[in-house]
Order: structure tokens, then C-alpha cells, then sequence
């Protein structure tokens, strides 16, 4: 009888968690600006400007209403509560790791809390 590698599970269990974070935020498409240079209408290095979500929605930011950045191991992470020309808000984030952006959750506006 063969015994399992240790190692093998415990990397089984690390591939299971990442798994459930894709799952747990999922990939988005995102149309973005990526500027070199600030001016009057680009006033951020990122900038969302539409986004798609997996079951095919579509949706136009009117306004980037809040935006932070954190590191996240090596990579930095940079987050974007957006308003939707619908009035919908979803916050969503850019891994800079590994260049994708994920949703984290849509939300309604009563949870902004500098109205």
C-alpha cells in the first residue's frame, strides 16, 4: 500500500482555497484607463471605465466614487466603489499581481457612509 505525500495534501487543501476565492470573487471585464500622465479628465493612474460580469452584464460607471490602494503580498491591489449610470454600486478591485480585476460585491447606497 503506497502512503500519500504530506506535501501533496496540503497543496490539494492551498489549490481548494485559492479555488474558492476565485469563486468567492469572481473575474470581471473591465474597460480602463491606465494613464500616463494626470489631466483635467483623468485624475487617477486607474481609471474603470465599464465593466462586463460573467453572466453578461454590462454596466457604464457614471463615478468612482471611492479608491484605495493595499498591498497584498507582493502585489498591490487597488480598489474602486463605482456608481453605475443604473444608480447600482459595486466595489470592485484590480490585482496588479495578476492583472485582472475581480467583483467584490454589489451594495446598496445606504452603506456609503459619507453621503
Amino acid at each position: 500500500m503506497c502512503k500519500a505525500d504530506p506535501g501533496q495534501a496540503s497543496g490539494t487543501k492551498r489549490r481548494q482555497k485559492k479555488q474558492s476565492d476565485v469563486d468567492k470573487y469572481p473575474a470581471i471585464n473591465v474597460l480602463s484607463i491606465f494613464a500616463g500622465f494626470r489631466s483635467p479628465k483623468v485624475k487617477s493612474g486607474i481609471t474603470p471605465l465599464r465593466f462586463q460580469l460573467p453572466d453578461g452584464q454590462s454596466h457604464r460607471i457614471a463615478q468612482v466614487r471611492q479608491s484605495h490602494a493595499e498591498r497584498v503580498g507582493q502585489a498591490m491591489h487597488y480598489h474602486f466603489v463605482v456608481r453605475t449610470t443604473e444608480q447600482r454600486y459595486f466595489h470592485i478591485v484590480f490585482d496588479a499581481g495578476k492583472l485582472t480585476w475581480r467583483l467584490v460585491q454589489e451594495f446598496d447606497p445606504e452603506l456609503l457612509f459619507n453621503e
